[in-house]
């Protein structure tokens, strides 16, 4: 087993919010939230690192910080595409054989979390990998908008096949349940194919996008992480994240 040799990471940012409109440039401690995912994202030291952008005052903002950015179309329908749309840009030659989707929202994000979404590559099978995190809570567990990961991991093991997501309770029976985190990576070749395949029943029916992947026939292996990154969705969050960076 090997690693894809050259990842990079993309960061998918648009203005648009429902509930934080704006949230690429609030403000924590002086800098835009978007300048300190970059920061996490550069401190994993995996590959470059680029924010595709919607507008171009994110662009602004990360290139004045000194990251890199690149902009897109406003109206992609998911991060995915948008983040597919900046790798063609930089790279129309296809240097780079995976690509690290790392949400633009988590402003307090452990680099760490980012080399273990990169690792499970190692596996050649494996078109696409992502996290989960063990459920601790009760409520979580029937907690529509905390999504499932269905994975069987062995005893000891830290990477398991993902065999299912879903925002029901599953699997059932006595055992663990797992939250699933949105972070992903890529093998190109697999992106590629993704955001060309039409939107899967499973899909749309459960509104969650990786289920098109499954519908598809493409594996994707799940890495078992110890916390969920803080995800910045309200003003209450965005204080929660100025808290942790202090």
């Amino acid at each position: 087993m090997s690693l894809p040799k050259n990842p990079v990471v993309i960061i998918p940012a648009r203005m648009a919010s429902e509930r934080l409109p704006g949230k690429p440039l609030a403000d924590i401690h002086g800098d835009p939230m978007i300048v300190h995912v970059w920061r996490r994202a550069m401190e994993a030291k995996i590959g470059p690192v680029f924010v595709a952008c919607a507008e171009k005052e994110i662009a602004d903002a990360v290139i004045a910080a000194g990251g890199h950015a690149v902009l897109t179309r406003p109206d992609h329908p998911s991060g995915s595409d948008r983040v597919y749309e900046a790798v063609q840009a930089i790279d129309p030659e296809a240097k780079y054989d995976a690509i690290v989707n790392v949400q633009g929202d988590l402003p307090t994000l452990d680099p760490e979390i980012v080399r273990k979404v990169f690792a499970p590559l190692g596996k050649e099978v494996v078109d696409i990998s992502t996290l989960a995190v063990e459920i601790s809570e009760e409520s979580e567990k029937t907690n529509p908008n905390v999504v499932k990961a269905v994975v069987g991991f062995e005893d000891g093991a830290n990477v398991g096949h993902g065999l299912y997501f879903t925002r029901a309770t599953a699997p059932y029976g006595n055992g663990p349940l797992y939250h699933h985190i949105g972070l992903y990576a890529f093998r190109r070749n697999a992106l590629q194919r993704f955001v060309h395949l039409a939107p899967g029943v499973l899909e749309q029916r459960e509104k969650l996008e990786q289920l098109r992947a499954l519908e598809n026939g493409m594996r994707i292996d799940v890495a078992l992480v110890d916390t969920v990154p803080l995800g910045v969705d309200t003003p209450e969050d965005l204080e929660r994240a100025r808290d942790a960076l202090k």
